[in-house]
């Protein structure tokens, strides 16, 4: 897995993922944290309803990771330093990281703020332009990233994970199931808990079991498509290719109550809240949208969305606001709500911002975090 990729006619796809991005970023301005825990999380509560959004290596040792609900993560790490999400400075620090990428391939395809796929065809040695860029990563932006290379990008992002920290791995699709084989059959994409859980009622727990399945059994359980596919990516093939330019398709914002809230006044607030921040964030990329969306969530965990689509695009926090309070006094309340969020979909660009519009394709999902 360490030799330089085979070029040619192949191609050659590289997987940059930042390490411990947000952690990374806040240690940038927190030197006095490094080596020690640390939780970035959605608020310092321990005993609130947040969740970690990233956790340092230090902390992972205690099983921390992200998406864990921050009381368990106190209870498994106490002397963690809790920190509060930055967003703006996490899509700052983003921009510096895709400015060096783009200088190292043509096509760039961002797969999140901390992400990205590089086509590296045409590059005569890839690796050394793997450590290359790891460097000068290093050098502009004080972060460390692992790169992944292989022919497709499916092996792109599992070599990325093999030899973090700041690691360079080349996986080659006869190395795979050396290489993951006896990992969870979750480790391929499109593998859910759902389909996971299917696929252990057939037997098959691991990448390896599922690539040495047979096709029939998997069809019948799944569908002609989703039952090839499923083979095809636990045997590392993967036709997709690099695209650079992914459009940005909606931003959101959500929260979770510390506790239940029925008060409606307090939810309106709440949603006034959110949408100014959707709303900063469509002005920051140079966008509008024409659909504003209501998530909310009731106890004990149903989830409902509501959405109007408005006359022209809009990126105005009053109108946004206004809208999502309507789509929220339409709602008839039967039991506290948990969780309130509010999104702008329908994205265009907006003629205003074309000359300060940033890089294309930074934001490729949409954006939804509790603020």
């Amino acid at each position: 897995m360490s030799t330089e990729p085979h070029s040619g006619n192949r191609r050659v796809v590289a997987h940059v993922d930042m390490d411990a991005f947000f952690v990374s970023v806040e240690l940038l301005r927190r030197p006095e944290l490094r080596g020690k825990p640390v939780v970035v999380a959605t608020g310092t509560d321990a005993a609130a309803r947040g969740v970690v959004m990233a956790a340092s290596y230090e902390a992972r040792r205690y099983g921390v990771h992200s998406a864990l609900p921050l009381a368990i993560a106190h209870r498994r790490c106490p002397q963690a330093t809790l920190i509060p999400r930055d967003f703006a400075l996490y899509q700052r620090a983003s921009r510096k990281v895709m400015d060096v990428l783009g200088r190292f391939s043509d096509l760039v395809e961002v797969a999140g703020l901390d992400e990205a796929y590089l086509d590296l065809t045409e590059c005569p040695a890839p690796k050394a332009r793997a450590r290359q860029l790891k460097r000068q990563m290093r050098a502009e932006t004080g972060l460390v990233c692992s790169v992944g290379l292989a022919p497709n990008k499916l092996l792109a992002k599992i070599a990325s994970d093999l030899e973090k920290p700041d690691g360079l791995c080349v996986l080659e699709p006869d190395r795979m199931l050396d290489a993951v084989g006896d990992r969870p059959a979750t480790l391929i994409p499109g593998v859910g808990p759902r389909t996971a859980e299917r696929l252990a009622q057939l037997g098959v727990r691991t990448v390896a079991a599922l690539a040495a399945m047979d096709a029939a059994a998997l069809e019948r359980a799944f569908g002609p498509r989703l039952g090839r596919e499923l083979r095809d990516r636990a045997r590392g093939h993967d036709d997709r290719r690099v695209v650079a330019d992914r459009e940005r398709k909606s931003e959101s914002r959500e929260t979770t109550f510390a506790s239940d809230v029925s008060d409606r006044a307090m939810l309106a607030g709440t949603l006034d809240r959110l949408a100014d921040s959707v709303c900063s964030g469509l002005a920051e990329g140079g966008y509008a949208g024409r659909t504003v969306t209501l998530k909310i969530r009731l106890r004990p965990f149903r989830t409902h969305t509501r959405s109007r689509t408005i006359g022209e695009p809009t990126r105005d926090p009053e109108r946004v606001r206004s809208v999502a309070r309507q789509l929220l006094a339409d709602f008839a309340l039967d039991a506290p709500v948990r969780l309130l969020g509010v999104g702008v979909a329908g994205l265009v660009t907006n003629p205003e911002d074309s000359a300060s519009k940033p890089e294309a394709g930074l934001a490729p999902k949409a954006l939804t975090l509790d603020v």
